[in-house]
């Protein structure tokens, strides 16, 4: 612990020294008042007023995965997933803020990096960049806590600080750069380059491929494989909580994915709602039928999973497909939350959630799909000419491979970059905690405070008389 304590002040020295050399020099504001975006569009405040909403609804799907993890989970480790879903976002404001978003937006550098907007000064003081921020900062933060779930009841808490600062400063900031921010992916002489609308790739893939990068390197809880090496169910503590937070990300995801239009102007708001819609009423009927053909049982919490695996695969193709696409691309979806439920179970892989299915799997999907199903009526984010056109309408091979180079590149990023980090922070102060601790539960030892404090005094003396 000491050692981790140490690299944790090593990283608060680099962000404050960062801090202070970004403001040893000052450049003049470019538009911190607005009044020159309205001149030159008068229109601007629908669109501004659209997407900061949108985004107040991705930020409260922080709500939605705190909730959604933590009653997956056992009442033990309640407080200490809720934290982690806090502290998440709070890291990933201060070092996208500071660097990240630097990298992310800034000035392109040989199509790999963004260079400048550090601490959103001089030239950054703009209205239009600080509501660009402010949308790639609650993206950001999705990916950030998608990986809490998945290293859930086992991983220090120093260890998920540190994670979520590189996942803030580089994984995240840089790849999305190289889809979103003019770098080399985009224009890819493939399609139209490769494309991702809202993040199937650039915030669910990272989020699920360091996922299960992380829960590799922990290895499974304790309880959850039997001497015969066989999968045992451990059974979250509290559905309802679990059920909560699907429907606080199903109604986030409406700002998620129509936001990421990024004008209000643009109609195609309503054909990428009723998509997600679609996607994720598909989803979640299919996991719930195929769970029930494999156990007679009416599942719920897979079915809960295969509605959050439905939205994650149409965040890519939304704006780019019409609505039986939508319910086929959610089928599938739901069908890959199942199988890949039961393959990393198969496979020694312990991700208590099933984070890694429905955001690293189904985010793969998702990429996938745009180069199949886009209908060549919608095009690189805008309605202007050209048009995204799949294989299915005439498109050819083009999109498709652009889109596969993606999930190549996307999955070696981020599944080996966490694994590197995620073994590195192992050989230095050990990420896992003890046995005892892990059996007694996090809250306790590692914050001091049970979620639920009659329970814990129960449970101990129930253990103390034993």
């Amino acid at each position: 612990m000491k050692k981790a304590r140490t690299f944790l002040l090593i990283l608060n020295i680099l962000l404050v020294g960062l801090l202070l050399f970004g403001f040893a020099s000052i450049a003049l504001a470019a538009d911190p008042t607005g009044a020159e975006t309205l001149k030159e569009n008068p229109e601007a405040p629908v669109d501004y007023v659209w997407v900061l909403v949108s985004g107040f609804l991705v930020f409260f799907m922080q709500a939605g995965f705190a909730m959604v993890e933590t009653g997956f989970c056992r009442a033990k480790n309640a407080t200490n997933l809720l934290s982690k879903n806090l502290i998440d976002f709070v890291v990933a404001s201060l070092v996208l803020f500071a660097v990240g978003y630097g990298f992310l937006k800034g000035t392109d550098v040989a199509g790999f990096i963004g260079m400048g907007n550090w601490f959103l000064h001089g030239d950054s003081y703009d209205v239009g960049i600080y509501l660009d921020f402010f949308w790639q900062l609650v993206f950001c933060g999705t990916a950030a806590t998608i990986v809490s779930g998945a290293v859930a009841e086992r991983l220090k808490f120093p260890a998920y600080l540190i994670y979520t600062f590189f996942v803030s400063l580089i994984i995240y900031p840089i790849y999305a750069h190289w889809v979103w921010g003019g770098g080399w992916l985009s224009k890819l002489p493939l399609g139209l380059g490769h494309l991702d609308f809202a993040g199937s790739g650039v915030v669910h893939t990272i989020g699920g491929m360091v996922g299960l990068a992380g829960a590799m390197v922990l290895g499974p809880r304790f309880g959850k494989y039997g001497r015969d090496g066989k999968p045992r169910p451990v059974i979250g503590h509290n559905m309802a909580l679990a059920a909560l937070g699907t429907f606080i990300l199903w109604f986030g995801w409406f700002g998620f994915n129509p936001g990421s239009t990024f004008s209000a102007h643009h109609l195609r708001i309503a054909v990428v709602a009723v998509n997600t819609n679609l996607a994720a009423a598909a989803g979640a009927l299919t996991a719930l039928i195929t769970v029930y053909i494999k156990t007679r049982k009416w599942d719920l919490g897979m079915a809960l999973n295969g509605t959050l695996g439905g939205l994650v695969a149409i965040t890519a193709p939304a704006a780019w497909v019409e609505a039986w696409a939508a319910v086929v691309i959610g089928v599938i979806a739901g069908l890959i939350v199942v199988g890949g439920v039961y393959f990393l179970e198969s496979r020694g892989v312990d991700d208590p959630v099933g984070a890694v299915s429905v955001h690293g799997f189904n985010g793969i999907w998702g990429l996938l799909s745009v180069g199949l199903f886009a209908d060549g009526t919608y095009g690189v984010y805008s309605i202007e000419k050209p048009f995204v056109t799949g294989l299915f309408y005439g498109g050819g091979f083009g999109q498709l491979i652009a889109q596969l180079i993606g999930v190549v590149v996307v999955v070696v990023w981020a599944f080996g970059l966490g694994y590197i980090l995620f073994k590195v922070m192992d050989m230095i102060f050990g990420i896992r905690v003890s046995p005892e601790e892990e059996l007694a539960g996090l809250d306790v030892l590692e914050h001091g405070t049970p979620a639920y404090p009659e329970f814990q005094h129960r449970r101990t003396t129930l253990i103390n008389a034993s």
